[in-house]
């Protein structure tokens, strides 16, 4: 029988035939194209200064000494000798209530206490004539007992004549009302003419305003980390405090005084700081942000907290080898100084971080290393109308504190 043979259209064998060198062409193109190149990123050393932990609360400015003016004496209110907010000195006159009826009511026991005198020096002289009379036998025993009671009971007299004149003499003082403390007075709140009654009636508030309270209050945590380290947080520790349209903290004091409970609704202990006011440019009630000294000074590696990447649940920075090959080094952190973060734990002082490009750069890809340079940080001074997060931690280089003063 004669062989049969398949025939095949020449349309698609030259189709076939095109598709198999597009397929060898595209393979080769991909054996010639490698790894892609290295990408050139900045790094240097960690930097290495001295800092001091701080952490940030915010508070209000209260008066050491307030006191609340009252009258020790009842009666009309006659003239006042203040004016309303200027500065007075203890002891100072403020108020003078009409003080006729205690002078009056003076003037009577005065009078008490003379015949009280006139009747002990009567009883005195007849105590003698008895005692005469009886040493001749012209007087009983009796008449000399009763004229001896006669004579105590003057001398009674004229003691309680006497502690009355004092009782007078202090109302008639009463009726000049006098500044206890030097400090700030508030406006008067009664006005001549008015009745006022003692003990009850508040004629005006006075505060003291050289030094000045920063109270404030922190967490049970803090509270614990201060008793368990020898740094700050301790009565002496220093403090820095600025006001809400202030940029620096420029105000400087002490802690002086941490409370002996924990509020148990909160989980806060209240503490204070004593600042300076000579100037009298702070006042009871204002607000601030304070920062608390927490450590002692110590050596610390520092990198920009833009070098530090999140991967997971962990923090790491970007180091580059020898051979340009990039490392992750997981790291502990710390406070931020500035823009700079500090670093606890995980990295050398001699390994050469990526601080610019950290987003070009994979873990082990190779990287062309550039030189750079991490600038010393002064110090974190937010800009004005900056919030505060309440509390947290904050370093500040040793020696560049804010000025203390105003």
């Amino acid at each position: 029988m004669p062989a049969t043979r398949s025939a095949v259209p020449n349309g698609l064998l030259t189709f076939l035939l095109a598709l198999s060198l597009a397929a060898c062409g595209s393979g080769g193109a991909e054996e010639q194209a490698g790894p892609p190149p290295a990408m050139p990123v900045t790094v240097a050393a960690p930097l290495v200064q001295d800092v001091v932990d701080w952490d940030d609360f915010v508070g209000r400015f209260e008066a050491i000494q307030s006191v609340e003016v009252k009258p020790r004496a009842t009666g009309y209110l006659q003239s006042v000798h203040f004016q309303d907010g200027q500065f007075v000195r203890a002891g100072q006159l403020l108020f003078t209530i009409d003080p006729r009826q205690s002078q009056a009511a003076l003037a009577q026991s005065q009078a008490q206490l003379a015949r009280a005198q006139a009747t002990l020096v009567n009883a005195r002289t007849e105590l003698a004539r008895s005692r005469a009379l009886a040493a001749q036998q012209a007087a009983s025993t009796e008449e000399v007992e009763q004229r001896q009671a006669a004579v105590r009971a003057g001398e009674a007299d004229i003691a309680a004549a006497r502690a009355a004149i004092r009782s007078q003499q202090l109302s008639v003082g009463f009726t000049r009302v006098t500044a206890p403390i030097s400090g700030q007075i508030s406006e008067r709140r009664v006005d001549a003419g008015n009745s006022v009654t003692a003990d009850q009636t508040v004629l005006t508030t006075i505060v003291s305003t050289n030094p000045l309270h920063f109270a404030f209050e922190g967490s049970e945590a803090l509270l614990l980390k201060y008793q368990r380290q020898s740094g700050g947080g301790r009565s002496g520790s220093p403090v820095r405090i600025r006001l809400q349209d202030e940029a620096t903290y420029v105000h400087a004091g002490t802690l002086d005084f941490i409370d002996n409970v924990i509020n148990t609704g909160a989980g806060t202990v209240r503490a204070r700081a004593v600042v300076a006011n000579g100037g009298g440019f702070l006042k009871p009630g204002m607000f601030g942000h304070m920062r608390l000294s927490a450590s002692q000074p110590y050596r610390a590696l520092l990198v920009p907290d833009t070098a530090i990447v999140t991967d997971a649940a962990r923090r790491v920075v970007y180091a580059v080898a020898r051979d340009g090959t990039v490392i992750a080094r997981p790291v502990q952190l710390g406070p931020l100084v500035g823009n700079l973060r500090v670093v606890r734990s995980g990295l050398a002082p001699n390994e050469r971080v990526i601080i610019d490009g950290v987003q070009r750069a994979r873990p082990g890809q190779k990287v062309v290393p550039k030189a750079g340079r991490i600038p010393v940080a002064a110090g974190p001074e937010p800009t004005a109308g900056q919030a505060a997060s309440t509390p947290s931690s904050t370093a500040i280089p040793v020696g560049a504190a804010p000025a203390a003063g105003r």
